[in-house]
C-alpha cells in the first residue's frame, strides 16, 4: 500500500494508520532526513526477521539503527555516555548522523551481536517524528538495498518494487541519495566511520 504524508504537515490520520500497522508487526519503507529506510517496530520480532530476510542478511549481523524522535530514549538502548558525548549528541542531532553507541540489556534479544552496539539517530524529519510519537518508541531502521538510484528515491518505484513484501510504502516525497554519517562513539574518542550527507570534523 502507497500512502502518501505530506512532508511539512503530516496528517495525524494517516500518521495513525502507519503507526497502527508498526504495532501489529507490520513493515514500512519511509522517508528520513536522507535516503527512504526500510523500518519495523522494535519490538516485533517477527518483523525485524522479515526486515533481514527482505535484506538476505542475520538479525545479529544486520546494520540498524534505532531511530528516535529525541535522546530520552538514549538511556533505555545505549550505556551510560559520557558528558561530553551527550552533549555533541546534542548539538547534532536531529539530523543526518547515526551515532554507534554501546547497547544496554533492554535492546531487544534478536539484535545482540557480539559486539553488542546500538546505532541512534534523530532525523529531522517531520513524517518520521510524527510516526515515532504516535508510535510511542523508536522504530529499528536500515536501508533499502538498491543498486539504482530510483531504488531508494523514488517511492513509487519503491513501491512497485516492494509492494508484495513490505506493507506500506510512505509517499513523503523524493528521497535524498546519501546516507547519513556514521559516527562511533564507543570509545573515548569519537571516530568517523562513514562519511555521509552530514558535516564531520574530528
Amino acid at each position: 500500500m502507497l500512502i502518501s504524508i505530506h512532508p511539512k504537515d503530516p496528517q495525524p490520520r494517516l500518521i495513525k494508520q502507519v503507526a497502527d500497522s508498526l504495532r501489529n508487526g507490520g513493515i514500512i519503507v519511509y522517508p528520513t532526513d536522507t535516503i527512504y529506510g526500510l523500518g519495523c517496530d522494535i519490538f516485533q520480532t517477527k518483523a525485524i526477521e522479515r526486515i533481514a530476510w527482505i535484506k538476505q542478511i542475520d538479525p545479529k549481523k544486520a546494520q540498524f539503527s534505532f531511530v528516535c524522535a529525541n535522546l530520552s530514549h538514549l538511556s533505555d538502548f545505549a550505556k551510560q555516555l559520557s558528558n561530553s558525548t551527550f552533549r555533541t549528541m546534542k548539538e547534532y542531532l536531529p539530523g543526518p548522523y547515526t551515532f554507534i553507541l554501546e547497547a544496554s540489556k533492554q535492546v531487544p534479544k534478536i539484535l545482540h551481536s557480539k559486539k553488542a552496539t546500538v546505532g541512534i539517530r534523530v532525523p529531522d524529519n517531520k513524517i518520521t517524528m510524527a510516526l515515532i510519537e504516535e508510535l510511542g518508541h523508536p522504530i529499528l531502521s536500515t536501508t533499502l538495498p538498491g543498486e539504482l538510484v530510483e531504488d531508494y528515491t523514488d517511492p513509487e518505484i519503491i513501491h512497485d518494487k516492494y509492494q508484495n513484501v513490505v506493507d506500506i510504502v510512505v509517499e513523503g516525497g523524493i528521497g535524498g541519495m546519501v546516507p547519513s554519517t556514521v559516527i562511533d562513539a564507543t570509545g573515548e574518542e569519537l571516530v568517523l566511520v562513514r562519511q555521509g550527507l552530514g558535516e564531520w570534523e574530528e
